[in-house]
């Protein structure tokens, strides 16, 4: 039972490292099999949807140069400043996204001027985020060019944070302590709600961990359903629908999906929450603030994330949990942040949400993940 729990443990950390991994390495055979170097370019910008149909293909293919030229307002601003605003001018999902797909659509045009929207979809490790661009397009001569706007991001001046904040270090026993089988012992951790929800083509189970003891805890959940036969079903984890470092006494929720089985087949679930000692602290601090429900057409989870500490946080994550009147934990939700995370510096996060689901729900809370060029926390 023991090495399950520490197999299982394992599984969970390295399948973590390598989406880490992903992100701040990827492996340039994944980057180069972007559809875009063999994508087919208009050669002339003749029209004003010609020119940002262009303009996308040239950013997917990462012809920075190309693509910098066939602006309208090049002079406003540099090519590394206008490749910035694309990858980030710090290491976060964004560093090193791929160019999926994209949309161009007409909103007004005129004979020397037209505005037009473009959506980028970019692909990451962990998932997909949208750019929505309105862009003025301008014709010159007989070629349009976009007029590009640059996001401003804001800039941290120069100064001293002091920093007091709870830190545990481990100590493992060595290959030379004379301590026999002795270790230190897992964290304990418990399931303090579960229950499974039949949504669209599957089963979901929706839930909450508790790290009930007083040291952090690395955990993770499976779930396997059983039919009325005691037979398996399936087995399944929750991956990155959880926050896997926990620190004493926090709460996270866990989604985990199955696909293709009908509750009505299920006569029971088990669930194993598994969990190992790790190093952690309490740094970086992350606020959420203005955390609003917003309701249909378009019901959503909003709020800003604020890095209160002194690092950057290059990879952010926040999780929605969603009751309704009675406390009953109805929905987890999840997104991922795609620019880095300065010191004091807002940024907004919005997690959809499903119509009937928000019509059910009453009120929310969320719980956020970070990843630092220094390690999880």
């Amino acid at each position: 039972m023991n090495n399950g729990r520490i197999l299982a443990v394992l599984i969970a950390v390295t399948t973590v490292a390598l989406v880490v991994a992903g992100v701040l390495w990827p492996i340039s055979s994944a980057v180069g099999m972007a559809d875009w170097g063999g994508a087919t370019v208009l050669g002339l910008s003749s029209t004003p949807e010609a020119a940002v149909d262009n303009l996308a293909h040239e950013i997917g293919q990462q012809a920075w140069g190309k693509a910098y030229s066939d602006l309208g307002n090049k002079g406003e601003f540099t090519q590394a400043e206008f490749v910035r605003d694309l990858t980030g001018s710090y290491l976060s999902l964004r560093t090193h996204a791929i160019l999926d797909s994209f949309e161009v659509r007409s909103l007004h045009a005129s004979a020397d001027e037209a505005q037009m929207q473009l959506k980028l979809h970019w692909s990451t490790v962990v998932g997909t985020f949208v750019d929505t661009k309105d862009l003025r397009v301008i014709r010159n001569g007989n070629r349009w060019e976009p007029v590009w706007t640059l996001v401003k991001e804001p800039r941290v001046p120069p100064q001293v944070f002091a920093v007091n904040y709870l830190r545990w270090d481990v100590i493992y026993r060595g290959p030379e302590d004379d301590w026999g089988a002795q270790d230190v012992e897992a964290p304990h951790v418990r399931i303090v709600d579960m229950h499974p929800v039949e949504r669209g083509d599957g089963v979901v189970i929706l839930g909450e961990l508790l790290n009930e003891d007083v040291v952090p805890a690395f955990v993770s959940v499976k779930a396997t359903l059983l039919a009325k036969n005691g037979s398996t079903i399936a087995t399944e984890d929750s991956f990155d629908k959880i926050s896997h470092l926990l620190l004493p006494k926090q709460v996270t929720p866990f989604l985990i999906a199955f696909h293709n089985v009908a509750l009505s087949d299920v006569s029971s679930v088990r669930m194993d929450p598994s969990a190992s000692l790790v190093a952690a602290s309490a740094d970086p601090i992350i606020e959420i603030r203005d955390q609003r429900l917003n309701p249909a057409p378009d019901a959503s989870f909003t709020g800003q994330l604020v890095d209160q500490s002194g690092q950057v946080v290059n990879v952010a994550h926040v999780l929605g949990t969603f009751y309704d009147k009675s406390g009953q934990l109805v929905w987890v939700a999840d997104r991922y942040v795609d620019r880095a995370l300065l010191p004091q510096t807002p940024v907004s996060f919005i997690i959809p949400l499903p119509p009937d689901i928000a019509r059910q729900v009453s009120t929310a809370r969320a719980v956020s993940a970070t990843y630092s060029s220094g390690g999880f926390q």
